[in-house]
């Protein structure tokens, strides 16, 4: 019997630990594991900010300085930043059963190649620190080119995630391209930062504008029997995941803030977690191959949806400001 909410949503839906912090997956974990963690240039920031993480910061720096020098500036920043990432993903891996996550560089979002290479380090890094590579899942921006990158980092073994997601073409195009996972994201990444931004639902799983994304992505994953599973992210308050519960998701990534809340509420009626939103699906989308030349065809949808271009033009920036700002704080420490 649940005695908390969390317990009960854990009843409900994988839950994954959307942050770095071991303290706050050693605090969750007493009772049972988390499946995933996540990463991405923000998290990262946030962490390489943190007194606690001096020692791992300075660990990457020095460690790379001895490996490779100090020649190239922009390879050496990227090469610390990459070994800070799995240095502090190793510390909350204990806490898994699942993944740990790692996000490629938003410079790299619409460059095959570059995704590729970027991603195939963070994981040989990984397995350095003694994480094999079946328990480590690739962070990709859904753009064409990367979703190209994914499939053939799926020839290569290689587990993705499709993240800055707003839509069917995009989860689609992830599914085609064997994507463990799509991370459909529930408010845009810009609320997290400026919280005027966010807009709040009475009944987020039948009136918010994303729910609808992610009920019809579920179909029409059902429809064309993908494996990919869904994983909604970029979560707020209490209410919205109440609202994603409802939606049934594969996963759901929930940051510390969140979990600690969640924990401290008893459990909902269960007729709290339900939804009378139904799928929309474009039958065509289903029979539409968006890898094909080179991703164009899910090209042409992203620029025909004015909204998920903006959104996922606003939230690569975004990272990109982040990924500059942990490389700021590494150059002022050497």
């Amino acid at each position: 019997m649940a005695d908390t909410l969390l317990s009960q949503i854990r009843s409900l839906v994988t839950v994954d630990i959307d942050c770095n912090d071991p303290e706050v997956a050693a605090r969750h974990t007493k009772d049972v594991k988390f499946c995933d963690m996540t990463s991405n240039q923000a998290v990262i920031y946030s962490e390489a900010l943190r007194s606690e993480r001096a020692h791992l910061l300075k660990a990457a720096i020095d460690a790379v300085k001895k490996e490779s020098g100090q020649g190239d500036e922009d390879k050496f920043l990227q090469d610390v930043l990459d070994l800070f990432t799995v240095l502090v993903g190793k510390k909350v891996y204990p806490y898994l059963t699942g993944h740990v996550h790692a996000q490629t560089s938003p410079s790299a979002a619409y460059d095959v190649e570059k995704t590729v290479e970027h991603a195939r380090k963070l994981v040989s890094l990984y397995e350095a620190h003694k994480i094999p590579k079946e328990r480590v899942c690739i962070k990709i921006p859904a753009t064409p080119e990367s979703m190209v990158a994914c499939k053939l980092l799926s020839e290569m073994g290689i587990k993705t995630l499709a993240t800055i997601l707003f839509s069917v073409p995009q989860a689609l195009a992830a599914s085609q391209a064997n994507c463990t996972y799509v991370a459909p994201y529930f408010n845009e990444l810009r609320v997290n930062f400026e919280p005027s931004l966010w807009r709040d639902y009475v009944n987020p799983a039948d009136d918010h504008p994303s729910s609808q994304a992610i009920v019809s992505i579920k179909q029409a994953f059902k429809d064309v029997n993908s494996k990919t599973l869904v994983m909604p992210a970029s979560i707020v308050t209490v209410n919205e995941v109440i609202g994603l519960v409802s939606l049934k998701p594969d996963h759901l990534t929930i940051s510390g803030g969140l979990l600690d809340k969640l924990s401290q509420e008893p459990p909902k009626p269960a007729d709290t977690f339900k939804t009378a939103l139904q799928p929309v699906i474009d039958q065509a989308q289903l029979t539409t191959d968006y890898l094909a030349n080179d991703g164009e065809a899910l090209r042409v949808a992203i620029e025909k949806d004015e909204d998920v271009a903006r959104r996922l033009k606003d939230a690569l920036s975004l990272f990109d400001e982040f990924e500059r700002k942990t490389k700021d704080l590494v150059k002022a420490l050497l």
